[in-house]
């Protein structure tokens, strides 16, 4: 499969995450997060948070995995299936339906972290394994594995599905393009929590993200 022509990045959280993000203009990276008590649902598998603030990436050496936002390059992610399966290693066990997909524009998200001389990166596989290549040059995205990010049946390419791209520190509320929901009762939850003023991303029905 070639590269998308306008590749989309997607980040899952918890709903109940949705008023604190807003409230701070956008997401901030576990490191941040370390020492800010953020209301709402923590997702993620905490030895896994751990690590990441210690991987750092080869094309910026300085810079951490867990001091970066992360993102997928597809929604229904193999993350979202633990979550689903409600995974013995998740200390969340409240299933799929309260999360949402938070969708933005690589491309632009690139523009914009350049403009800012933010440092961002994109994985070729899970960025919170022991081993992982990353890459910080748009011209080499033909070295992800799209067939595998695309995959709905992905247990033989499970590695490639994973593919990250990471935002350093934060990522701008104002960047994201879309919310992705599950069910009317999480698209009623979420945009009754958009702002009335402000940047409001569109809301939508898609249960095809998910398991």
């Amino acid at each position: 499969m070639a590269v998308p022509a306008q590749p989309k990045i997607y980040h899952i959280c918890h709903v109940d995450r949705l008023p604190s993000i807003i409230a701070s203009a956008g997401l901030w990276s576990d490191a941040v997060l370390l020492n800010q008590a953020l209301p709402g649902t923590v997702i993620g598998m905490n030895h896994i948070k751990q690590r990441r603030l210690q991987l750092k990436l080869a094309s910026h050496p300085t810079l951490h995995v867990g001091e970066c936002v992360p993102f997928y390059f597809c929604p229904r992610s193999v993350m979202l299936y633990l979550i689903c399966r409600q995974n013995q290693d998740l200390t969340y066990k409240g299933g799929q339906g309260p999360i949402v997909h938070l969708e933005a524009d690589m491309h632009a998200t690139v523009q914009w972290a350049n403009a800012q001389a933010r440092r961002w990166a994109f994985t070729l596989s899970n960025a919170g394994a022991y081993y992982f290549e990353d890459r910080a040059d748009l011209a080499r995205l033909n070295e992800i594995d799209w067939n595998a990010v695309q995959a709905r049946d992905w247990r033989q390419c499970k590695e490639g599905k994973q593919a990250e791209f990471l935002l350093e520190n934060s990522f701008p509320w104002h960047l994201i393009e879309r919310i992705g929901v599950q069910s009317r009762q999480i698209y009623t939850q979420v945009a009754n929590v958009l702002p009335a003023q402000g940047h409001r991303p569109t809301v939508e029905l898609r249960p095809e993200w998910y398991y």
